[in-house]
């Protein structure tokens, strides 16, 4: 699931939830909810926005299970007929 940045005006607070890309948080009381924390003093309908990120790119030699290289070597496959 996506992490997203949500920022609240009224108390100056920036809080990563993760969530599904078609769920919206509009709220301060619906994102302490989803982000497992207490909402203090700021009101639970106080709106808050989602805050736009550069992201992340990640290589695939970072990941634990990277892709393997073509086996057809480094010269590549004749017409490009196999299948990768």
């Amino acid at each position: 699931m996506p992490t997203y940045d949500y920022f609240c005006e009224t108390n100056g607070q920036r809080v990563e939830v993760a969530h599904k890309m078609s769920e919206s948080i509009n709220s301060w009381g619906e994102l302490c909810q989803r982000a497992g924390i207490e909402p203090g003093e700021t009101s639970l309908d106080t709106p808050v926005r989602k805050v736009i990120s550069g992201g992340a790119v990640i290589g695939s030699s970072a990941l634990k299970n990277p892709e393997p290289p073509p086996s057809c070597g480094s010269g590549g496959c004749g017409g490009g007929m196999c299948g990768l």
